[in-house]
């Protein structure tokens, strides 16, 4: 039995990796903090793997108590922080620590899987998608973290690496589009600065099976940008929640970018000094909203992994809708 260790287990997408990896027959180590909720684990328990990755000996540490590692899926990491340098110093940091202590403990994979983002690359030129190579220009700190991490795992000699730059990922358990679901059922829809907005999105259950099968492909080296090869606009997002949510009516307010600027940046004050962390809508993630065209150019999939995605956004919005439902968050 192949051994996978997963970290950021217990989050959004970490744990569905574990819950897809454990269905395939892997041996997970279920990459977590000390402190982190295993609400999303219950019902598979897999072994955890307990360290801080901001403390490369803690690493080591632990490393010493598992089996060899035939695969590594690195998924922990920050969307959102107080403080701007905490990007490289958990993002880069983090990631920095795990390959060394890999390599001094002499588990070094089979495959270093990392998930990155299409924030690495930034947005595209008018509505044309980005594509593999294009010049990246991240315009948010998180994005600049995701593309220098990347950057240092293409130039780590003797590290089989792998790179997915998942766009809007969204499904059951995920929290930001969560805060645009409240809205449109409360009647509001809202736009910033424009209603002229394209978008592309990846549904968790194309995203994760897509990167276990990923772990035993042949395919080695190489960096893909993720989505359910759509293209979408604003609009088009706001009537499918809309429909989802059984919303006949809603109030279309479009704010102008200088009035949500101001709102990140008090927003974010006001929250970090009250509560430590920021809000959804913070300095850094203003920075991506206001941009008008989040498509990319996925089409490499299809050839190297035979990608079919099962989800298209209006299928997958409506599970979305009904599991938060079910669950009594909506």
């Amino acid at each position: 039995m192949k051994t996978v260790l997963i970290t950021g287990a217990s989050g959004f997408i970490g744990s569905f990796l574990v819950e897809e990896a454990t269905k395939q027959g892997y041996n997970v180590l279920a990459g977590v903090r000390q402190n982190s909720s295993l609400r999303h684990l219950k019902n598979i328990e897999p072994v955890l793997f307990k360290a801080d990755l901001s403390d490369k000996q803690a690493i080591v540490e632990a490393l010493k108590n598992t089996g060899p590692i035939d695969y590594v899926i690195h998924n922990a990491g920050i969307t959102k922080s107080c403080h701007k340098n905490d990007f490289d110093k958990i993002i880069f940091g983090g990631t920095k620590n795990l390959v060394e202590a890999l390599k001094e403990t002499g588990k070094t994979p089979h495959k270093f899987l990392y998930i990155s983002s299409l924030a690495a690359y930034g947005p595209g030129k008018k509505n044309k998608p980005v594509k593999p190579d294009d010049a990246p220009h991240p315009v948010s700190s998180y994005g600049k973290s995701k593309l220098k991490t990347e950057k240092y795992l293409q130039e780590t000699a003797g590290l089989p690496y792998l790179i997915f730059r998942p766009t809007g990922a969204y499904g059951p358990r995920e929290k930001d589009y969560l805060v645009m679901y409240k809205t449109l059922n409360k009647g509001i829809e809202t736009y910033v600065g424009t209603t002229e907005q394209y978008l592309s999105f990846i549904y968790v259950k194309d995203l994760v099976p897509l990167l276990i099968k990923a772990l035993s492909s042949p395919v080695v080296n190489k960096a893909y940008f993720v989505s359910d090869l759509n293209s979408y606009t604003a609009v088009e997002f706001n009537k499918i929640v809309k429909q989802a949510l059984e919303k006949k009516y809603t109030v279309k307010i479009v704010f102008p970018k200088t009035l949500v600027k101001f709102i990140s940046y008090f927003g974010e004050k006001t929250a970090c000094l009250f509560k430590g962390k920021p809000p959804t809508l913070n300095q850094d993630k203003y920075k991506e909203i206001i941009q008008t065209n989040w498509l990319c150019d996925s089409s490499a999939l299809i050839k190297d992994f035979d990608f079919a995605p099962q989800y298209d956004l209006e299928k997958g919005i409506n599970e979305t809708i009904k599991w938060n439902q079910i669950n009594n968050i909506l």
